[in-house]
């Protein structure tokens, strides 16, 4: 096995288990609480934050060393990758809302808070200060988005579940999602055991 496949195995397991950006470093809280109530909504945001993750990391890794490097422009980073972030959101919306706007509709307000995802946003960051090369980026970003997904989903069925269980009133509704929320956290952090670093 070469050294190039296991960095990518590494990099895709911390991305989704170890590292995971939900459950381990809190990032994208907004979307995976408002989300995840039913599980097709889940898993539609869970897809988009995938697609989004990975091609923000191809283009925010080309814009870093191809225009902002060589230019010195280093310190307008955040920034720009801001922007790129939100011109791509508006691109998926406008694909969404043409190709399947029963999602469209189901995702609602929440759609354009991918913009302001802050695991998007750390996908890029992580991708230049970890080194990445371009396709260590994108597998980063996209198994970052699947690690989003696999969260996302797994709190939207225990929420689902939690809706119809007979628990105190003072627990019900949001209460009880942030103890499952944490309880989820819980395991993840489990696979902390799994140490890998890339």
């Amino acid at each position: 096995m070469s050294n190039t496949l296991i960095r990518i195995f590494t990099i895709t397991l911390n991305a989704i288990l170890v590292e995971n950006f939900i459950l381990v470093k809190f990032l994208g809280i907004c979307p995976f609480m408002g989300v995840s109530k039913k599980m097709d909504t889940a898993l539609g945001m869970g897809l988009a934050v995938t697609f989004v993750m990975g091609l923000a990391s191809a283009v925010t890794w080309a814009v870093n060393h191809f225009v902002l490097v060589p230019y010195d422009m280093g310190f307008m980073q955040t920034v720009v990758f801001i922007l790129v972030i939100a011109a791509l959101v508006q691109l998926v919306e406008m694909f969404l809302q043409k190709s399947v706007p029963a999602l469209y509709q189901a995702l609602g307000i929440y759609l354009p808070l991918i913009t302001t995802n802050c695991a998007v946003l750390g996908v890029a960051l992580l991708n230049i200060q970890n080194g990445y090369t371009f396709l260590e980026s994108v597998v980063y970003g996209v198994t970052g988005g699947l690690g989003f997904l696999v969260a996302i989903v797994l709190f939207a069925s225990v929420r689902e579940r939690t809706e119809y269980s007979d628990c105190p009133a003072c627990f019900r509704g949001f209460p009880i999602a942030l103890i499952s929320a944490g309880l989820i956290a819980l395991t993840f952090m489990g696979f902390s055991g799994l140490k890998i670093f890339s």
